[in-house]
Order: C-alpha cells, then structure tokens, then sequence
C-alpha cells in the first residue's frame, strides 16, 4: 500500500485524490475471494448454481445455504462473506412483506433489488459503517417476465443474461462469453452453468457440493433436491457419476497418472496404477472410463488418451506383467 493512500483508505466516506473509496473497493476484494455462485436465463425463467464444498468431513452439508428464498417468486444466491449476506437476505424478505401488506400483490423484481442497493449504498455514505462484503445475484419473475440482476457493494445493480461471482468469475465468464445463447431450454442452461462451475472449481463435480435454485415463470422459486441435481450432474458427464465406488477409483486414478505424468513415464502402467484401472473395470466400460478419464483429467487429455490406450494392454497381452518394475 503506498503512503498517500493510507489515508484515504480508513473509512468509507473518504474519496481518494483520483475519485476512490477504497473501502468499497476492499470489499469487492472479499467478494472475489467468496464461493463461486452463477445466474443463467433460459427459456421461462432463470437459474442459480452456487458451489457448496464441505471444507471438513465433520460438516453437516445441508448447513452451509447458499441460496435462499426471498418471497414466493424471488429467490438469491451470495458470494462473500456469510453474515453479511445474511443481513440483505433479511432487509430483503423485509421489504417484500412490506410491500405486500401494503399493496396487496407481489413486489416487482427490479424493484426490490434497488431497494436492496439502496440499503447497501447508505452504508458507503456515513461514517461509522462499513460496507457490505458480499455480493448478491437475485433471481425472479414477475409480470415483465423472468429477471437476473447483480448487487455490489457499491450499491449498484446490474441486469445479466447470464453471469458469475466469486472466485471462479473469470472462468465462469469466459464460458459464457462463448457458448450462451438467447433461449436455451432449461437442460442446455443447467448444462452450460454446471460445466462453467466445474471449470472455476477445477475439479468433479458433486450432488452434496452444488445447490440450484430455479425461478420459472407462472411457478414458485425453489431449490432442486440433491437427486434433482445428481441428474443434472450425471447427464452432462455421460453417467459416470452414478456409482460412488467408481468415483472415488476415477479419483485415486487421476492422482496416479498425474505423478506418472509428471514424471514422464509412458510405457507399461505402473503396478499401483494397474490395480486401480483393473478395479474400475468391473464397473465400467471401456467407452464410460475414457470418459471419466477426460472428465477427471482434461487438462491433459492427449496424455489421458495415450494412457487409456497403454492400459488396455493390461487386458489384452500378458507381456504387460514383464513391465510393471519401471519406476
């Protein structure tokens, strides 16, 4: 941090020389380092996918809420930190109880989200506050149709078609940048915001990781069951994930041929290798487990080719045992 800035960066009300809150800016800062969270628009309505990995296994999984349901047409997903969010969440179920007493129908999606930045932008304004670290996508539909707009914690709101936040935003985007397209079908969305959720966690996907809620026109908001999402995940990865013993052998698998990788060893499979490939095959077949092997390790997938094709010598010539020593 340079000299002149500290003292522009101790509260929020201060601007720096060249038009900075830099206490705003701090807390975009913790934004980026939130989960990763996704809002996609299909055909009728709008969906949200947030990763929820379980950092311990003594974690209960169904504690950690991602995605929560603000009124009956209106649901958000967070990114940043938890309590902060949990304040919004509340101002705004708040406001949507408001305005039904006072109006007797259901508040209009835009409006409820500037209601929500402007509570957040009050906390910009004053001394004694901080700002919210925490950034919101806010899904919904109304009589105008189906709605995805981004909170900041600037105060400001913007409407998406499709977009990401958190620590997985750059990817996620990339992803969307080339492959949305205007009226996908909800299974094209689904797709296409689970594969740009795999790529920004750099790993395989789970049903007790992820949590979608969807808001479809002319129905309710709600949260997919974790079966409802196991197919989801299932049908963009060929299947391979019914079976949780072939998982976690894929897994043990992507571990080894990345040492082997590393170490450039390309010819018969090593023997540790060799048990594990002879496990999955019971479970598998060979057109399922080049698949699994493409999904686990599709950041070298010539080299996942070229050892799916070695290891089926281990089936075919008995020559292979002779090879098993090389280090």
């Amino acid at each position: 941090m340079q000299p002149g800035q500290m003292a522009y960066d101790r509260g929020s009300t201060v601007f720096s020389p060249d038009g900075r809150l830099f206490q705003v800016e701090y807390a975009r800062e913790a934004v980026k380092k939130g989960s990763t969270t996704i809002g996609i628009k299909y055909d009728g309505g709008v969906m949200l996918i947030v990763d929820r990995r379980v950092v311990s296994k003594l974690l209960e999984p169904k504690s950690t809420e991602k995605i929560h349901e603000i009124d009956d047409y209106i649901g958000c997903a967070t990114s940043g930190l938890v309590a902060d969010a949990r304040i919004l969440v509340d101002e705004a179920r708040k406001q949507a109880q408001v305005h039904r007493v006072n109006f007797g129908e259901n508040i209009g999606v835009e409006m409820l989200v500037k209601k929500i930045c402007d509570y957040e932008q009050n906390f910009t304004q004053y001394g004694g506050v901080r700002p919210f670290g925490t950034a919101l996508l806010v899904a919904g539909t109304d009589d105008l149709g189906a709605h995805l707009f981004e909170t900041d914690p600037s105060g400001a709101l913007v409407a998406y078609k499709a977009t990401g936040i958190g620590n997985g935003r750059p990817a996620v985007m990339d992803l969307f940048e080339k492959d949305f397209k205007d009226g996908m079908s909800f299974e094209d969305a689904a797709a296409l915001g689970l594969k740009g959720l795999s790529a920004a966690v750099e790993e395989k996907l789970k049903a007790d990781s992820v949590e979608i809620g969807i808001a479809e026109i002319g129905k309710k908001f709600r949260r997919l069951s974790e079966e409802e999402v196991a197919e989801l995940i299932a049908k963009i990865n060929g299947g391979t994930y019914d079976n949780p013993q072939v998982e976690d052998l894929l897994q043990a698998l992507a571990k080894r041929l990345a040492v082997t990788n590393g170490k450039k060893q390309y010819g018969y499979l090593r023997k540790d290798i060799k048990e594990i490939i002879n496990s999955i095959v019971d479970e598998l077949g060979k057109d399922e487990r080049i698949a699994a092997l493409y999904d686990l390790w599709y950041e070298s997938k010539e080299t996942a080719l070229k050892v799916y094709t070695e290891s089926c010598l281990l089936y075919t010539s008995d020559a292979a045992d002779e090879e098993d020593s090389v280090d």
